[in-house]
C-alpha cells in the first residue's frame, strides 16, 4: 500500500525529467511513470549503468528512451544511441517511440533490422542518425561493411536481454560490443535473470545499479485472467462465441502453430470478423502491415503466434484469448501481458480442452491462484455449429494451399503470382472467392 501511495504521488519532472518532455510525456497520455520508470530513469540521469528486471508491459521503453533523449538535447551528438532488440518488430515500435518522443527537437532515428533493404539502410545510417535500433545479425553486417562506426557512441540499451540471447545472438552481441567505445553508458532491460544475462552483464557492464519490480511469473493487477474447459472439437465454436459477445474491442488470439494462426484467421474472416494473422512465415512487410492494421484499427482481431507475445506495445489490447494453451508458464505470462498495459484493464481468457488439464493445473500452482472461469452460454454456442462448420470447410484448404506456396517460395521455387505487401483482402490472404456467411 505504502509503495503505491509512492508510486502516485511520483512524477516525470519529481524524476528528473525537463519540461518540455514532461509536455511531450502528457500528450502521449502518459500520465504518471511506471514502477519501472520511476526506478530506472534517476539511476540513468546520474549516468549510471543499469540492469532492470520489469514486467510486460511495464512502460520499460520510456525508462531508456527518456534518459537518452534528455541527455541528448542538453549535448547534442550524431550516433548518440543505440538499442538492441531480439525482433524487427519490436525495433519498429520502439523507433515509433523515439519519434514520438522526440517530435519537437528534429530527433533522426532509424531501424536496422533484417528483412530490409541493406542499401537503403546504408543511405540512413550514412544521415549519421542520433539513435539507431537494430537487431544483432543485421548490425554486424553494417559493421563488417564498414557502413556503421560508432567510435563515440554515448548510450547502448539491450532490451528484452534474455530473449536476444536465447535466440542464439551471443556471438553477434559480441562481435558488436568490440566496436564499442568503453566509457559509454549501458542499460541492460530482460524479463529475468538467466545465466546468460548475469554473464553478458559481468562482461560489459560497469558496476551496475539492478532495479526489480517483478518476479518471475508475476502479473500486472488490473489483468483478469478466465479460463473455459471445454471439448476440444468445439474450439472455434467457442472462439467465435466470445468474438461476438466481445463485439469490436479489441483481441488478439495466440494459437501454437504458424498453420493454425492463417487457418482460424482465415475461418474467422469467412464469418464477417476483421481478423488478420501475423507468424514468423509471412515476410517483413506483412508482419509490419499487419501489426500497423491492429493498431490503428483497421482490424480488430490479430491472430498470430508466440512470435507478438513478448516486446510488441500495442497501447489498446482489450482482450487475450489463449486459443492454444502454452506449454510453459513463462510464455502464457508473456502473452496475457499483450493486455493491461500501462496502467490500463484488459481481460485474458485461456482455453483448456480434456487433453491440457495436467497442463492448465502446473500454470495454475506456478501463478500461485485458481482462474475463475468465463461464462459463456451453451445453448448459443451449439447453435453456431452449422455456420462455423461451413467457414472451415471452405477456409481450411485455402490455408493449405498458401501454406504449400509459402513453402516452395522458401525453397527456392517461385511463385507466378507476386502478391501485393500492403493488401489485407481475402484474395491476398488466400480466398479464390469471397464467402458470403451473416452474422446470426
Amino acid at each position: 500500500m505504502e509503495s503505491n501511495k509512492k508510486l502516485s504521488e511520483c512524477t516525470f519532472r519529481s524524476l528528473g525529467i525537463n519540461d518540455d518532455l514532461c509536455n511531450v510525456c502528457k500528450e502521449l497520455g502518459w500520465s504518471t511513470p511506471t514502477a519501472i520508470q520511476s526506478e530506472a530513469i534517476p539511476i540513468a540521469l546520474r549516468g549510471l549503468d543499469v540492469i532492470a528486471l520489469a514486467e510486460t508491459g511495464s512502460g520499460k521503453t520510456g525508462a531508456f528512451a527518456l534518459p537518452i533523449l534528455q541527455t541528448l538535447i542538453q549535448k547534442p551528438q550524431k550516433l548518440y544511441a543505440l538499442i538492441l532488440t531480439p525482433t524487427r518488430e519490436l525495433a519498429v515500435q520502439i523507433k515509433e517511440q523515439f519519434d514520438a518522443l522526440g517530435k519537437d527537437v528534429s530527433l533522426r532515428c532509424c531501424t536496422i533490422v533484417g528483412g530490409m533493404d541493406t542499401s537503403l539502410q546504408t543511405y540512413e545510417l550514412s544521415k549519421y542518425p542520433h539513435v539507431i535500433v537494430g537487431t544483432p545479425g543485421r548490425l554486424v553486417y553494417h559493421i563488417e561493411q564498414k557502413t556503421l562506426k560508432m567510435p563515440s557512441l554515448k548510450f547502448l540499451v539491450m532490451d528484452e536481454a534474455d530473449r536476444i540471447l536465447n535466440l542464439g545472438f551471443e556471438d553477434e552481441v559480441d562481435k558488436i560490443m568490440k566496436h564499442l567505445p568503453q566509457n559509454r553508458q549501458t542499460l541492460l532491460f530482460s524479463a529475468t535473470m538467466t545465466s546468460k544475462v548475469k554473464k553478458l552483464h559481468r562482461a560489459h557492464l560497469k558496476n551496475p545499479v539492478r532495479v526489480e519490480v517483478s518476479s518471475k511469473f508475476q502479473t500486472v493487477n488490473k489483468l483478469q485472467q478466465k479460463m473455459i474447459f471445454m471439448p476440444f472439437d468445439l474450439k472455434n465454436l467457442y472462439l467465435v462465441h466470445i468474438l461476438k459477445r466481445i463485439g469490436q474491442e479489441s483481441v488478439i488470439v495466440f494459437c501454437s502453430t504458424c498453420f493454425s494462426t492463417l487457418k482460424i484467421a482465415l475461418m474467422l474472416r469467412a464469418l464477417k470478423f476483421t481478423a488478420i494473422p501475423i507468424h514468423s512465415k509471412m515476410s517483413q512487410n506483412k508482419r509490419l502491415g499487419a501489426i500497423d492494421k491492429f493498431k490503428t484499427g483497421v482490424r480488430s482481431i490479430l491472430v498470430g503466434t508466440d512470435v507478438i507475445s513478448r516486446g510488441l506495445d500495442i497501447p489498446d489490447v482489450d482482450y487475450v484469448i489463449n486459443y492454444d494453451i502454452p506449454i510453459k508458464s513463462k510464455d502464457y505470462i508473456h502473452r496475457v501481458g499483450r493486455t493491461a498495459r500501462a496502467g490500463k484493464a484488459g481481460t485474458a481468457i485461456t482455453f483448456v480442452t480434456q487433453y491440457e488439464v495436467e497442463v492448465f493445473q502446473r500454470l495454475e500452482h506456478v501463478l500461485g491462484k485458481k482462474l475463475d472461469e468465463y461464462p459463456v452460454n451453451k445453448n448459443e454456442i451449439i447453435s453456431l455449429k452449422d455456420q462455423v462448420a461451413e467457414a472451415e470447410r471452405e477456409t481450411k484448404p485455402e490455408a493449405k494451399r498458401i501454406f504449400e506456396e509459402v513453402d516452395s517460395k522458401k525453397n527456392g521455387k517461385k511463385n507466378k503470382k507476386k502478391l501485393n505487401e500492403d493488401d489485407d483482402t481475402e484474395q491476398s490472404l488466400g480466398f479464390r472467392k469471397k464467402l458470403k456467411f451473416q452474422n446470426k
